[in-house]
């Protein structure tokens, strides 16, 4: 059977409602292409967002990375694939400053063979607790 036409567009179940008309992830013929993911949860709290009694809030880049990565491994997961499978990334930060953090923990799930990856900043994210967001391009064929 050929992949070259199939198509299949996903909205994950258990993960975050996608905020507009996309899917999670889209399978075209051996690829899978994950939407922007960030460390938003079903219920649109976010990991990595501290609010303290007075209104002060901490946002965490090692948290927010660590949750976006393992979105991805999910929403991955639920095509058959996982991380190993990532050939292309592409992360968004709202700060520079974060690439350090960011980077620390994109070392502890990926090494050189791991995806190609693209940093870029970014003026703003969806929602202001957001810090960083990441999609991909994974080659998994049927």
């Amino acid at each position: 059977m050929s992949t070259d036409n199939v198509k299949q567009a996903t909205v994950v179940a258990g993960k975050a409602t996608p905020r507009g008309k996309f899917p999670h992830i889209k399978r075209a013929g051996d690829f899978l292409f994950v939407s922007g993911t960030s460390s938003r949860r079903p219920d649109n709290t976010f990991v990595g967002v501290e609010v303290d009694p007075m209104g002060v809030t901490k946002l965490d880049i090692r948290a927010q990375t660590r949750a976006v990565i393992e979105n991805m491994r999910d929403i991955l997961g639920s095509a058959g694939a996982n991380l190993s499978d990532l050939v292309e990334t592409q992360a968004f930060l709202v700060n520079m400053n974060d690439f350090g953090g960011y980077n620390e923990v994109w070392a502890e799930y990926f090494d050189y063979e791991g995806p190609t990856r693209t940093t870029v900043a970014v003026h703003q994210l969806p929602h202001p607790h957001l810090l960083i967001e990441i999609k991909g391009v994974a080659y998994k064929p049927l």
